[in-house]
């Protein structure tokens, strides 16, 4: 590796920011059932403490995105407590994210739901959770729906795309001028004959239409097998309309998987796309980069570490392609040359680069190592079992 190559690494990292998400602390599952671990967190300040381990290791966390009802209060009289806990662990509050899926009146659809007094529910919902994120100082309301129909018939599509547009537009209006809604996706679960927003192109049209802050938010996880995400991606910047990610990784659907632990590649492309797009326009890409993950099998924290640290090493290995050389074999149709631009960055080992970056910091060279022997696992494992009864989840 050049010196040049370490410094645009450098820089790279420097400028990398990736969410945490708070769930990703706690006890999670299948449709089926959980697997609970000792160390899950379960308060809110369980999983401020623990992001803020994430944090100091890494450097790269400084913000905790919140899930309403799980770690939320329905209004803003909380706020105080979520701003003391950030002050005490070093993590701001981050996305705020709407629940529109558990409640029992949602069985029907949320925005989508033929129920008007249903659909009013729902709208109030998010009403609250843009009323705390500006208490919080919190920009992005993150919106995901379960929405949609098992069954042929048994839906009128078009209207409820039409519930969905006017609701979405009335969230919109509540906004501050600071604030952005990111309109998820998600082909199919719980839905399994429609989904109300199934894909970029559904997300893209109702993002439009619920006003100038509406942005997609792109859930590596929620594509059939084989979609091209970097292109996506590449649309959704040409256009202006990409607001940020759910980073996570599957081998045959939403798995939930640990970034990279799949296919690193495709990661890198997205990362790359994002980087040639601010190589060739001259600006910052407004782009959220989050993690949202279930840890059902491997430590939270540590799996929580271990994909900051592979997100690391993949946005550093796309900070060194080499754009000028790309973009010259494109224009010239030099396909082994411009293919192999961006294996030679991929193939390039950063890691040696990254830990002088991180000493540098005044961080650990090896942040999962240095977890693992600080021994704070061992004691938030005998903490938490102690004060609490067995088979308490993360939802308590």
């Amino acid at each position: 590796m050049t010196s040049q190559q370490a410094e645009l690494i450098h820089r790279a990292l420097d400028d990398f920011r990736i969410e945490l998400p708070s769930w990703g602390f706690g006890n999670t599952g299948t449709r089926f059932g959980k697997f609970l671990q000792a160390a899950a967190a379960v308060t809110i300040e369980e999983k401020f403490s623990d992001a803020g381990q994430v944090h100091a290791l890494t450097g790269a966390c400084p913000t905790l995105a919140l899930h309403v009802l799980w770690d939320l209060p329905r209004d803003t009289d909380g706020a105080a407590e979520i701003r003391r806990l950030s002050a005490q662990y070093g993590v701001a509050p981050g996305s705020i994210n709407p629940n529109l899926f558990e409640d029992q009146r949602y069985k029907f659809g949320s925005f989508g739901n033929p129920d008007p007094l249903v659909r009013a529910a729902a709208l109030r919902h998010v009403a609250d959770a843009i009323a705390l994120a500006d208490a919080l100082d919190s920009r992005d309301i993150s919106l995901w729906f379960p929405d949609g129909s098992n069954y042929p018939g048994t839906a009128n599509i078009r209207q409820r795309r039409a519930w969905f547009v006017e609701a979405l537009q009335a969230s919109h209006l509540r906004l501050s001028p600071a604030q952005r809604l990111l309109v998820e996706y998600k082909p199919f679960e719980p839905a399994f004959y429609h989904s109300d927003i199934a894909d970029w192109g559904m997300a893209l049209l109702l993002a439009r239409a619920a006003g100038p802050r509406a942005r997609v938010l792109v859930d590596t996880g929620h594509h059939y097998l084989s979609q091209n995400i970097e292109q996506i991606v590449a649309w959704l910047l040409a256009d202006d309309m990409l607001g940020g990610f759910h980073f996570n990784d599957r081998k045959y659907a939403d798995d939930d998987l640990t970034l990279g632990s799949i296919d690193p590649y495709q990661v890198f492309r997205i990362f790359h796309e994002i980087a040639l797009f601010e190589h060739e326009t001259g600006r910052r890409a407004d782009v959220a980069f989050m993690i949202d993950q279930s840890h059902n099998l491997k430590g939270k924290i540590e799996a929580t570490i271990q994909t900051v640290m592979t997100a690391q090493e993949l946005y550093a290995k796309a900070a060194i392609v080499d754009r000028a050389a790309l973009l010259a074999a494109q224009g010239t149709s030099d396909l082994m040359r411009a293919e192999g631009t961006l294996q030679d960055a991929f193939s390039t080992d950063v890691r040696p680069a990254i830990r002088d970056w991180r000493t540098s910091r005044r961080l650990p060279a090896d942040p999962l190592r240095a977890f693992r022997e600080s021994g704070y696992l061992e004691r938030i494992t005998a903490a938490r079992a102690a004060h609490r009864p067995a088979g308490t989840s993360s939802y308590a």
